[in-house]
């Protein structure tokens, strides 16, 4: 596997203890084997708004939160620089065709151009991805059909 693309909610659960799980573990242990990891523009601000609402809703204290975003800004991503430019037509497309968020096919957009893979744990965005021939990672969840 030479690229693969990660969402918020793989990144998540590396950063949320409430969050965590083997299979998320399995994946991030397998990304020093690829020659490139992606994230689509919106990729940090989804991840920081994730974070925010965790210490709304009391999951971490400010400095868990701060800790987190330490964390995930050290990840060896790149962020795709023409994800926005593709934001009204490819992604829009794939979003109406699929019924998914436009946030979401971002990501499935990301996928398809670069012939990556995708880490993701939204059922929803595997379940199309899947259909579209797209490997996962991981490879099956266990609430999937």
């Amino acid at each position: 596997m030479s690229a693969l693309v990660i969402d918020a909610s793989i990144t998540l659960s590396w950063l949320l203890p409430d969050e965590a799980s083997d299979l998320a573990v399995a994946v991030q242990h397998h990304l020093p084997r690829v020659e490139a990891v992606w994230v689509p523009a919106h990729w940090r601000l989804e991840v920081c708004n994730s974070l925010w609402m965790a210490e709304r809703r009391k999951r971490l204290d400010a400095a868990g939160v701060a800790q987190a975003a330490e964390l995930f800004l050290k990840l060896p991503v790149a962020t795709d620089p023409a994800t926005n430019d593709r934001a009204g037509r490819e992604t829009l497309g794939l979003a109406r065709q699929h019924g998914l968020s436009v946030y979401d096919a971002a990501y499935l957009e990301l996928v398809l151009r670069r012939g990556a893979s995708l880490a993701s744990l939204d059922v929803p965005l595997r379940v199309v991805a899947k259909k579209l021939g797209v490997c996962l990672l991981p490879r099956r969840l266990p609430e999937e059909p």
